[in-house]
């Protein structure tokens, strides 16, 4: 019914402006020539202009097959050791992630960029988040060479910077949930990792004062634990908003008190997570999707230990399998592009509040169906 009334509103909405909506593409630029990207080029058009690309061009709806409403992947890693286990990726496992998650057509987003649904990959391809509990120190070491101190090729961060160098196209970022007393396990080296990590795009995020379990020590000790993880943040990197938690062993008070894993406030110190992270196990909606709730994120374990199915090659296979439930980005972090059969599953109140253009179209005849 919800679709019904969509287009029954584009059909009146052109009717009373005389068929001139200046919003209402011709169906003819659906047929015009693409770009490797996929973007149709505008005739009489200046290419060189990125302002007229982006307001006179469209993807190739049947080439790209966008669904900016598909699921994303926000993986957890622990850590990255010589042995692998469940909560433990090998160097060379994790290199063999990467890799395959860039062939297989995904790209780096911030958890930041995602909650806020800043999304911003080429037309074609896929966001994926990388997340790291407990602040390791596998996850970011220094090691010394010829008297200075250099990062640990074969630590999470050394595997991403090096892996950037060489694919600068699949982005950069990751989120570390780290614990007090010593995040990264080098008591003297901790403000110096934290400002490299802020300084080259990856988040501090909390992951309570000391791994406490938030399930069991009542809500003053939930509100202990997060206060106290932010006001060791704060005092190492002054200024710094801790934006997003991480759960100790997943666990959280039930009921009415889980909302104190979210906002509260202890001896003046408070805190505010824009994102609480659960441990496991499936792919997270689309910050457009009206099932998206920031305040209750799954994770998929990026791990090949586990029997249930829901390591990070499973879902890679289901995607594989299953594309219309993945997300596939337009391109332009302005432009919501949804088949029809997700009109449903999107919260319109949420696009129209964040500015952004909505435009649905049919995967059936590949033409614009509305655009508002």
């Amino acid at each position: 019914m919800r679709k019904l009334a969509v287009i029954l509103l584009l059909i009146l909405t052109i009717l009373v402006n005389g068929c001139t909506n200046a919003n209402i593409s011709s169906v003819d630029n659906l047929d015009k020539p693409t770009t490797e990207q996929g973007y149709q080029e505008e005739e009489g058009k200046d290419n060189e202009s990125n302002e007229n690309i982006e307001e006179n061009s469209r993807i190739d709806y049947k080439k790209v097959k966008p669904n900016e409403n598909g699921q994303i992947m926000i993986l957890m890693y622990h850590g990255i050791g010589e042995e692998e286990s469940e909560w433990v990726r090998t160097s060379e496992n994790f290199k063999k992630d990467l890799k395959t998650l860039y062939d297989s057509g995904y790209r780096l987003v911030s958890l930041r960029d995602y909650i806020n649904n800043n999304i911003n990959v080429e037309a074609g391809y896929t966001p994926v988040v990388l997340t790291f509990d407990d602040g390791l120190q596998n996850q970011f070491n220094l090691i010394e060479e010829d008297g200075k101190m250099k990062i640990d090729p074969n630590c999470a961060i050394g595997i991403l910077e090096d892996f950037y160098k060489e694919h600068p196209d699949f982005g950069k970022g990751a989120s570390f949930f780290v614990y007090y007393p010593i995040p990264f396990r080098q008591k003297e080296l901790i403000k110096e990792k934290f400002q490299f990590l802020i300084e080259n795009g990856y988040e501090i995020g909390n992951h309570g004062y000391n791994h406490e379990n938030l399930a069991k020590v009542g809500i003053e000790g939930v509100q202990k634990s997060l206060a106290k993880n932010v006001k060791e943040t704060q005092d190492i990197l002054e200024g710094y908003v801790v934006e997003s938690l991480a759960l100790p062993y997943g666990a959280a008070p039930k009921g009415d008190d889980y909302k104190y894993v979210v906002s509260g406030n202890y001896e003046g110190v408070s805190y505010n997570h824009k994102a609480v992270l659960k441990v496991g196990s499936n792919p997270a909606p689309s910050p457009n999707s009206v099932k998206f709730d920031p305040q209750r994120l799954p994770r998929v374990r990026a791990s090949e230990m586990e029997v249930q199915g829901t390591g990070i090659y499973d879902y890679l296979n289901y995607f594989e399998k299953n594309p219309h439930k993945r997300y596939i980005s337009d391109g332009n972090p302005d432009i919501i592009t949804i088949p029809e059969s997700e009109v449903e599953n999107v919260d319109m109140d949420k696009i129209e509040q964040s500015n952004k253009k909505l435009i649905i179209y049919s995967s059936e005849t590949y033409k614009i169906v509305d655009e508002s």
